[in-house]
């Protein structure tokens, strides 16, 4: 499952973080925010042991989506060890995320 987090442990579990990790900055009133929460919460289960995935509340947590330029909802930035890596903006399907996830582990 992706975990909620707040612009107070953005630092700590995203850009102290290794490995690769997902944050979904998104929104409840976001239709194709809401409309993505499923493909998402499969992604998390099916990829649990390769990525952390993350959903921060663009409007309750402006300084990370300040940080990153956010603009539009839903987008979801990768990161590895903290750096980010891709953004993509627009709701995305399981196998979009599992693509990128993918082609990211090559890298």
């Amino acid at each position: 499952m992706p975990e909620n987090i707040t612009d107070a442990q953005f630092e700590e579990e995203v850009l102290k973080g290794e490995g690769i990790s997902l944050v979904d900055f998104w929104a409840p009133w976001c239709g194709p925010c809401v409309q993505m929460s499923q493909a998402l919460e499969a992604f998390a289960e099916a990829n649990k042991e390769k990525i952390k995935v993350f959903k921060l509340d663009a409007d309750d947590n402006p300084k990370a989506s300040d940080k990153y330029n956010i603009r539009s909802i839903p987008t979801i930035i990768f990161f590895r060890n903290g750096q980010p890596i891709e953004t993509v903006q627009g709701a995305m399907s399981q196998s979009s995320l599992q693509e990128k996830l993918d082609k990211l582990l090559e890298d």
